[in-house]
């Protein structure tokens, strides 16, 4: 058994009529090319190159647009937590910032007791001068510190008697001061509690939820 030859059976385009007039010819018949010349060629290939290159900036750009957009979603569903973290960092860096300033405050009242008392009597000097007597009431001062105290007293104009109370318990550098017409005292912890308190409301009028302060979200470490 012998196999027959594959052969490609040929088309006639042309029809003739029997006195050999062209009926009917192809409308639009273009041979294959089968060679191209090295000009062509470089056509081609930079016609290639540019359609592929203006292929890949279309993807790049559609796949930048799709990572922008997926960038603005994360963003937008990250404002809650971010803004969460940034007030929380306010608040700690406003705790922070006030213990320090507790730390640093006490060590200075415990080197210099008596420069509270110096500041009340140097604001009221005006407002004591004319009474008969001024009463101080304080913790344990040394008779040096008193002796300073009545001597800041005569410095200010203050001609009247000046009588030391010791108050049992009372802090460090506290005092309360007594005269005819008036009183005036100071408490270290009372003044960084009130501190605190400023502080919080700030940060919470800053936050927008000032109304919603509560004793729970005052801050902490309070003396």
């Amino acid at each position: 058994m012998t196999h027959q030859p594959l052969s490609t059976p040929f088309a006639f385009d042309t029809e003739f009529d029997a006195a050999g007039v062209v009926v009917s010819a192809p409308s639009a018949f273009r041979p294959i090319k089968r060679a191209y010349g090295p000009a062509e060629v470089e056509a081609l290939v930079a016609q290639a190159r540019l359609e592929a290159r203006s292929e890949a900036l279309s993807e790049v750009d559609s796949i930048q647009a799709m990572a922008l957009s997926a960038i603005g979603e994360a963003l937008i569903s990250a404002i809650p937590a971010l803004t969460q973290v940034a007030e929380l960092h306010r608040r700690q860096a406003a705790e922070l910032a006030l213990t320090a300033a507790r730390v640093v405050a006490a060590a200075a009242l415990d080197r210099y007791p008596e420069a509270p008392v110096q500041a009340a009597l140097e604001a009221l000097g005006q407002e004591i001068d004319a009474s008969p007597r001024l009463v101080i009431r304080t913790g344990d001062l040394s008779d040096t510190t008193r002796a300073r105290i009545e001597q800041l007293c005569a410095d200010g104009g203050f001609s009247g008697v000046v009588a030391f109370r010791t108050e049992a318990g009372m802090p460090a550098a506290a005092f309360q001061l007594e005269w005819a017409d008036g009183r005036a005292a100071f408490d270290p912890a009372e003044a960084f509690v009130r501190m605190g308190d400023a502080l919080t409301s700030a940060l919470a009028a800053e936050a927008g939820h000032a109304e919603n302060l509560t004793p729970e979200t005052s801050l902490e470490g309070r003396p």
